[in-house]
């Protein structure tokens, strides 16, 4: 049996290198169309404009064995790029051989005007040679030139998208607020075919008679195979002043629809913001104004008499004034913001002390305002300590 079988040695050994023979020559030789690789560009205008997503397809076709691949990216000067999703490898047959297909999917963002040029992808290939060695071998796509057009002349942000959602939430309905209560608008933008850098900044909500808080926005992508998907949100609390109703400014967003090849706007309508008919029943009715009392009218005596030398001390200096009323505690935002945290009312205290730290900054009163903004604006919203927020502001202002 032992000696039947070394001689059947020999004839297997032979065997198998005629078998492994096509393998070894076609990977020490590479002929044409065994190993390619092209940069396809999807189908769109013929000149893009500046910021206009570009979708590209990087496609490679293998007919010989790959022990270890690594694809090398151009710099792709001129553009912002993103990658949807991972590489994709596939099992095909072409003319009967069996292929490894791979693809890689891009979206590239022009970022100037003019002729610009996609660099040469190189995949780099580990390939077996003869005698079960390894062989390097790199395979180049063409380099693709395209033209870019600037962007128009448009009104506001250029935005363009393939597509473009904008939905507007209320926590509660914003018409039917408690006494004091406020109410969480967020407006929802989502952006076919633009990455989310480029999404239009938060608009400033407006209204006369609201106190509007506006909150820090966030920003996400998705990736589909039509291109990215950037998500941007928007959110303001709400609340109404005296008299306790408000008409919230309509917001008006302009795009540039990639596909019609025009510009369209997305309008979103003003919005009633005001106290609900039982909570307005339920607010007690205004006092009549009465006589001031005689210690009162002392003492205000007193301190017009005081302010009127200080005054004069001052002397016609520009600012004299505002010095002594501040050093007095008189300023109208000071004592705006005193009477804010008698009451216990965030908003108004809010308001004053924005306008006392736009007249006199300070690092300690910009520390004070950020934690009474993070503790009103958390979720769920804390009660803050008004008395001492405001002692904690008027330390940090600078005289």
């Amino acid at each position: 049996m032992a000696v039947a079988l070394a001689r059947l040695l020999p004839a297997l050994c032979a065997l198998v290198t005629l078998v492994l023979w096509p393998v070894t020559t076609r990977a020490q030789d590479v002929g044409p169309g065994d190993l390619t690789l092209e940069l396809r560009i999807e189908d769109g205008p013929a000149v893009p404009y500046v910021g206009e997503m570009v979708l590209v397809t990087l496609i490679g076709t293998f007919r010989l064995p790959i022990i270890r691949e690594e694809l090398i990216q151009p710099r792709l000067e001129g553009f912002s790029w993103m990658q949807l999703g991972t590489d994709y490898w596939s099992d095909q047959r072409v003319d009967g051989y069996p292929v490894k297909v791979f693809r890689r999917r891009m979206a590239l963002f022009p970022e100037r005007a003019g002729p610009l040029t996609i660099g040469a992808f190189t995949h780099r290939l580990t390939l077996l040679g003869p005698h079960n060695k390894w062989v390097e071998h790199d395979i180049r796509s063409a380099p693709v030139d395209i033209t870019v057009a600037p962007k128009p002349e448009v009104e506001g942000w250029w935005l363009p998208v393939r597509q473009l959602r904008v939905s507007d939430d209320w926590s509660n309905a914003p018409d039917q607020l408690g006494a004091g209560e406020g109410v969480l608008r967020v407006i929802r933008l989502e952006a076919l075919g633009i990455s989310p850098d480029l999404l239009p900044p938060m608009p400033e909500l407006k209204s006369p008679g609201a106190v509007i808080f506006p909150h820090p926005e966030k920003r996400l992508v998705d990736l589909s195979p039509q291109g990215p998907v950037a998500v941007a949100f928007w959110r303001w609390t709400i609340m109404p002043q005296d008299p306790p109703s408000a008409i919230v400014e309509p917001v008006e967003i302009r795009f540039f629809d990639t596909l019609a090849r025009e510009m369209r706007l997305v309008t979103i309508s003003p919005q009633r913001v005001a106290m609900g008919s039982a909570a307005m029943a339920a607010l007690p009715p205004p006092q009549p104004p009465g006589r001031p009392r005689a210690g009162l009218a002392v003492v205000a005596l007193v301190l017009g008499l005081g302010v009127g030398l200080g005054a004069l001390v001052a002397g016609r200096r520009p600012g004299g004034r505002a010095r002594i009323l501040w050093q007095l505690g008189l300023d109208p935002d000071q004592r705006a913001l005193a009477r804010a945290a008698r009451r216990g009312d965030a908003p108004a205290a809010w308001r004053a002390a924005r306008r006392l730290l736009a007249r006199h900054p300070g690092p300690g009163a910009r520390a004070a305002l950020a934690r009474f903004e993070t503790a009103v604006f958390a979720d769920p919203p804390a009660a803050p300590d008004l008395a001492a927020f405001r002692r904690d502001l008027l330390a940090g202002l600078s005289a």
